[in-house]
């Protein structure tokens, strides 16, 4: 006797977590992968799985993902190791840091606190701000983004400069006057000292 959806390949999956993985491969999903509702489709459509299983099949997500084959982003899910679709999707901007003088000692880490010098300009050289002393935590979020990552592995005495673009500054609202909208923002900075 054969079951309706049954395949004769060796291929065909097996347990619910070949099924969702299988589910997510045969799918078109975005940069995330596919969404949980449209796996729970597809699995009802190609394989019988209904919503009586509703428990099984969220417990099978979470093995998945505990196991590492799958990766969850929010309600979507992908295969760990296959290639995410390649999208036409804004490039995530990244922070340009150049070392000027890289300093001594030991490497400033999230979670410390660290006193720095520094000037910040425009992109037409206009100073929009500078301090010869300020203190803050690293990597607590107290200052912007930008600066929580560019300021990490800087040595006591170490100086850099630091390209931040806009989403890495202060975005779309800017910090007016002194800053406009969407503007990215150049620093130099110094590392005095960190604690």
């Amino acid at each position: 006797m054969s079951g309706g959806k049954r395949s004769s390949s060796s291929t065909a999956p097996k347990t619910l977590l070949d099924k969702v993985i299988y589910a997510i491969r045969n799918q078109p999903g975005g940069p995330n992968g596919v969404s949980r509702t449209a796996i729970a489709k597809y699995l009802q459509s190609e394989f019988d799985v209904d919503k009586s299983k509703a428990n099984l099949l969220k417990n099978t997500f979470k093995k998945g993902v505990e196991k590492g084959i799958l990766i969850q982003a929010g309600q979507s899910f992908r295969v760990a190791g296959d290639i995410t679709p390649d999208l036409p999707q804004e490039q995530e901007p990244q922070i340009q840091i150049e070392d000027i003088k890289v300093g001594s000692g030991p490497v400033a880490r999230a979670g410390d606190t660290v006193l720095v010098k520094y000037k910040g300009q425009l992109d037409d050289g206009s100073v929009f701000d500078s301090s010869n002393s300020f203190e803050f935590t690293l990597g607590a979020g107290e200052v912007i983004k930008g600066w929580d990552i560019g300021i990490i592995d800087m040595k006591k005495g170490g100086v850099r400069k630091l390209f931040v673009p806009s989403k890495l500054g202060y975005g779309k609202r800017g910090a007016m006057p002194e800053i406009p909208p969407n503007a990215d923002l150049h620093f130099t900075v110094t590392l005095k000292d960190f604690k």
